[in-house]
Parts: C-alpha cells; sequence; structure tokens
C-alpha cells in the first residue's frame, strides 16, 4: 500500500520479478533453444550470438523449425546478450582504427578508393565485358597475402574466391604471383574457389563462409560477377520482386561477414543499356538500387585504348567523385 498526498490510500502495482533474468551465454540458453534446436542452427552456421540477432524471426523458423514467436523471443534474448544500442562517435572512430586496405596494384586506383579495397566494406566494380572487373579481381586475391607495407594484410591471409561466370584461371594468379615475387604455389593454396551453379547455390556459399573463416584467416572475398545468376534465374518483371529481395538479403549477408570478422569484400558486376537515354551513356549496372545502396565503394570500368582502363568513382561515404586511368598489363594491374 502507498499513501497518496490526500491522504487516500492507494494499492501500488508494482510487480518486482523475484529475480533477474539470466543473460544467455550459449545458443541454449536462449528462450525456445533446446539442444536439438541449437544443433540444427549451427549446422545452418549461426553458431554465436551476432548470427541469431541479425537474423529474422522467419529465417530461423525456416532452419530451426520454432515457430516464428518464439524465434523473435531468441533474437531478442541474443540482442540483450550482445548489448547492442548506441555508441559515441568516437567509440566508432576508434573501431574504425582496425579498418586496413588492400592494394589494387595502382597507386591511382587506391588513391581514388582511400587507399585500396577497404576492410569492413563492399567495394563494387560494374562494367562492360573486358573492362578490368575480374582482373582487379585477381590483382587484389594475390596482393591481399603480401605483408602490410606492401599493400596487403599479411604473409597468411587467406581469400574466398566465388566464380560464377567460370572466369577464375589459377594460371593467371600464377602470373600476377610471379610477377610479384611470391611463391605461386603458396599463393594458390591460400585462394579457396568455388563454382556457383546458380543464385540459390551463390547464396549457400556465402552463407557457410563463416565454416570457412573459422578453419582459415579470410581476409577478403571476391565474387565475380554478384549478378549474373541473379540475372539469368530471375527472368521476366514478375520475378523481378523475388529477384531483388534475395539479392539484398545476399548483400546483407556479405556485410556481416565483412563487419563481423573485419574482412573486404570485392564484387563485380554485370551491365545493360538503357535505349531511353538519348544523350551521356546509356551503360547502368545490374541489381538497381539493391546493389546501389548496399555497396560501399561503386566504380564504373571502362576500356581505353590499348591496355589503359579509366575508373570512375561513382559512390562512396567518404571520398570525393572522380576518375583516374590504370593499366591492366600481363603483369598484372599498375598505373
Amino acid at each position: 500500500m502507498a499513501k497518496r498526498n490526500d491522504g487516500e490510500m492507494v494499492m501500488e502495482m508494482v510487480e518486482k520479478p523475484e529475480k533477474e533474468a539470466k543473460k544467455a551465454k550459449v545458443l541454449e540458453d536462449l528462450p525456445g533453444i533446446g539442444e536439438v534446436t541449437a544443433e540444427k542452427l549451427r549446422r545452418a552456421g549461426y553458431v554465436d550470438f551476432e548470427k541469431i540477432a541479425a537474423a529474422s524471426p522467419h529465417e530461423l523458423d525456416e532452419i530451426a523449425e520454432i515457430g516464428v514467436e518464439t524465434a523473435k523471443k531468441a533474437i531478442s534474448a541474443a540482442r540483450d546478450a550482445l548489448e547492442m544500442g548506441y555508441d559515441t562517435a568516437d567509440v566508432i572512430l576508434e573501431r574504425r582504427k582496425l579498418v586496413s586496405r588492400i592494394s589494387t596494384g595502382s597507386k591511382e586506383l587506391d588513391a581514388l578508393i582511400g587507399g585500396g579495397v577497404e576492410t569492413m566494406a563492399i567495394t563494387e566494380a560494374f562494367g562492360k565485358f573486358s573492362s578490368g572487373k575480374s582482373q582487379v579481381g585477381f590483382q587484389v586475391a594475390v596482393n591481399v597475402q603480401k605483408p602490410a607495407h606492401e599493400g596487403g594484410l599479411g604473409e597468411d591471409s587467406h581469400v574466398l574466391f566465388i566464380d560464377t561466370e567460370s572466369t577464375f584461371r589459377p594460371e593467371r594468379i600464377v602470373q600476377l604471383s610471379e610477377a610479384n615475387g611470391m611463391d605461386p604455389a603458396k599463393v594458390l593454396k591460400q585462394i579457396h574457389v568455388a563454382k556457383a551453379i546458380n543464385s540459390d547455390h551463390q547464396m549457400i556459399l556465402v552463407d557457410k563462409a563463416d565454416e570457412m573463416i573459422r578453419q582459415f584467416p579470410i581476409r577478403l572475398i571476391v565474387v565475380d560477377s554478384m549478378t549474373s545468376h541473379f540475372r539469368s534465374d530471375y527472368v521476366g518483371r514478375g520475378a523481378l520482386g523475388e529477384r531483388q529481395q534475395k539479392l539484398n538479403k545476399h548483400v546483407h549477408a556479405l556485410q556481416r561477414l565483412a563487419d563481423q570478422y573485419n574482412l573486404a569484400i570485392y564484387i563485380t558486376n554485370q551491365v545493360m543499356d538503357k535505349p531511353d537515354i538519348m544523350f551521356g551513356d546509356p551503360t547502368v549496372p545490374i541489381g538497381g538500387h539493391v546493389l546501389a545502396h548496399a555497396a560501399t565503394y561503386r566504380l564504373y570500368f571502362r576500356k581505353g585504348k590499348e591496355e589503359k582502363r579509366i575508373a570512375r568513382l561513382v559512390d562512396s561515404p567518404s571520398m570525393p567523385e572522380g576518375e583516374c586511368v590504370f593499366k591492366v598489363t600481363p603483369k598484372g594491374v599498375a598505373d
């Protein structure tokens, strides 16, 4: 009972919990998650609270068959355990000091994107065939294995390379390694390649990347190309909504990996011509606004005379728009 100012006695309606809720430490501590369900989640790659917290209720329900409401409670508990909330800008600045960059081989191209292909970010290169997109992908897959002072992330750095267009050539990796004075056999062994047969397989390969990251020090993921299978699997306007929804989920899965493990993501993208554009360049990237918003750095590559390529920075959170010229030679990407 409590006494109001006018002397009237009122009943307090405050309920006090008998004990504070126990903070979850392992998957089995989450509400509705038992040993069998936890094992299902782990097999699907949901091995820690970060993955659970970032998942959607329908996503967890589909994997573990626990019901949407139970999934919501599990996600909420995982977020509470991680203490997800606001940070002050100075804390984020300190976190940004962990970001590293991989040299593309061209100082001009590196300068255009702030020093190289950045970790905790998605760098997208789009352009017509033979514009240099894949060649830059090959080059950063080699360069990441250099020491930091040479533009890499360490000699023990491994790479995941998802090939969707059958364009990966180990012979080119050997050529680039030898041109950089590196051991080709060692470089090849540290690049793990998977050929995606369709868009669903491509998404599975990214979902399974957690397993590879726990086995090897993966510092870079290359997807060449991002939209090829989505473009062929979903044809016509009627399939556009489903395509964009899946592409959105796919690219956000890549960003989560970049944030969680401080690794770099480099993706290539196809283009198409818009016939309704009467003036200017009619070339536009595939993927629409989904990819446009998801990519941290967006580069447009064009082929110039002979070995020259022109790169234009279309979008970046910190760098001004601009252009540079680089070359693709037998020895690799250069100024």
